[in-house]
């Protein structure tokens, strides 16, 4: 990451990000096609509705992630080895941590936020159902996502996608013996989405034991080193409160989205996996932005820092545009994997119209924001987000039905929250810029006697 061409190791640094980010996202998918094609549309939108209620409690947590990638990079950037070891030890050790607190908290809101989100009648117990057996694979989820994090680290996300390509084909072949063979319905689809978070977890693990670098997991070095777990902590919470408010936000809309029927929200939960399938495309580059950004930073190398930003914006953009425009152009091909029914298809087209199309906007929050962090800023983007996009939501949730109550005008939140958020992230991201180039510069004049 410190030395040669940038954009040739940045598209290689972000592919398999971009594939495992789809994957991951194809356990759900899975369920959702599964059960709307062989279950029925209540069961998919059972299966659906559940989803922003466990983004919110996962994303609180995965997170902190995003802080064990910073330090560990900026620790090789430093060439700060025994920093490397003890940060990979209590990383771990945060994984469990964060794993058991995501289950309890989980378990124990699972069929009163449902309620409270107004999920419809017909589907609440299914959906509880299915949320309170995918809670248990949240452990083994967290321990896959912070290992992969770690991997990150030293540039390597080629072998966090090879475990999750073991556990997406568990997850296909278990979905189909346990909803088509056995008829398990959303039971099934649950149970098979916590045994491939299981195969995921087991095979990162191994990786990690097996490494011959400075982030090999030693297991007598697990253990909570405070120091490097407040430093992940002061990066990886306000990460993890953004996306958890994030979500939060999300969940408003759903309780929204749920007024109108469970038509409704099956179209809804339908059209969404298409929305995080091309998000994933964004978040690997600015993923990408805040490895490299960490480390060169580290190394105190500011023009190439500059550089991987630009570069990162320029290919979230343009990586996220293009499915954007082709999957809302195809939109009733691409809503048949999920369902046959018109109606639902519809809502779905609606959906895919009003946000997909315009989701490359919010590219600009995303990379500015990661890149802050790369530089030690994590509270900054998490204040601007919490702002600009989660509090914009929730009035245009309260506001919307004065104006029709229409789907498609409530739909129209998202591309208005992302333009707010992008100007108030860019204002940010250049005063951050100026008073780190000003540190840096400072303290090379000392270095250098000047």
């Amino acid at each position: 990451m410190l030395n040669g061409p940038l954009l040739s190791r940045m598209l290689l640094f972000a592919l398999p990000l971009i594939a495992s980010g789809v994957l991951q996202q194809s356990f759900n998918s899975v369920d959702v096609a599964v059960v709307g094609r062989f279950t029925g549309s209540h069961a998919l939108a059972a299966v659906g509705s559940v989803g922003p209620v466990i983004g919110l409690i996962i994303n609180l947590f995965i997170g902190i992630s995003v802080g064990v990638n910073v330090v560990i990079a900026n620790y090789i950037g430093q060439g700060n080895r025994q920093g490397v070891r003890n940060a990979v030890g209590a990383t771990v050790v945060l994984a469990g941590i964060c794993g058991v607190a995501a289950l309890a908290l989980g378990e124990g809101l699972a069929h009163r936020v449902l309620d409270v989100m107004g999920t419809p009648a017909e589907v609440v117990d299914d959906a509880t159902s299915y949320m309170r057996i995918f809670l248990l694979g949240i452990p083994l989820m967290l321990l896959y996502n912070f290992g992969s994090a770690i991997l990150r680290s030293i540039g390597d996300t080629r072998r966090p996608f090879y475990a999750l390509v073991a556990g997406g084909i568990v997850n296909v072949i278990l979905n189909l013996v346990f909803v088509v063979g056995f008829g398990m319905g959303v039971h099934g689809v649950a149970w098979a989405t916590v045994i491939s978070n299981g195969v995921n977890a087991a095979i990162i693990t191994v990786i990690l034991m097996r490494e011959h670098s400075d982030i090999r997991l030693v297991i007598k070095e697990i253990r909570p080193h405070f120091a490097q777990m407040r430093k992940i902590a002061a990066i990886g919470i306000p990460a993890g409160l953004q996306g958890a408010v994030f979500a939060l936000s999300n969940t408003l809309i759903l309780s929204a989205i749920n007024s109108f029927g469970a038509t409704t929200t099956a179209g809804s939960a339908a059209a969404i996996n298409y929305e995080f399938y091309c998000y994933f495309i964004c978040s690997a580059f600015a993923q990408t932005g805040v490895a490299f950004i960490s480390q060169n930073y580290g190394a105190g190398q500011m023009e190439r820092v500059r550089r991987v930003f630009r570069l990162s914006l320029i290919l979230a953009v343009a990586g996220t545009l293009i499915p954007n425009v082709l999957i809302a152009w195809k939109a009733n091909f691409f809503l048949s994997a999920f369902t046959t029914d018109a109606d639902v298809i519809s809502v779905g087209t609606t959906r895919l119209m009003c946000v997909l199309l315009f989701q490359w906007i919010a590219c600009y929050y995303e990379v500015a924001g990661s890149a802050m962090r790369g530089l030690g800023f994590s509270m900054t983007p998490t204040v601007i987000v919490i702002t600009g996009t989660c509090m914009l939501r929730l009035v245009w949730v309260l506001v919307f039905p004065l104006f029709g109550g229409e789907f498609w005008q409530l739909m129209l939140v998202y591309p208005s929250s992302w333009l707010l958020t992008d100007v108030m992230m860019w204002i940010a991201y250049r005063r951050v810029w100026r008073k780190v180039s000003a540190r840096v510069s400072v303290s090379s004049a000392a270095g250098t006697g000047e």
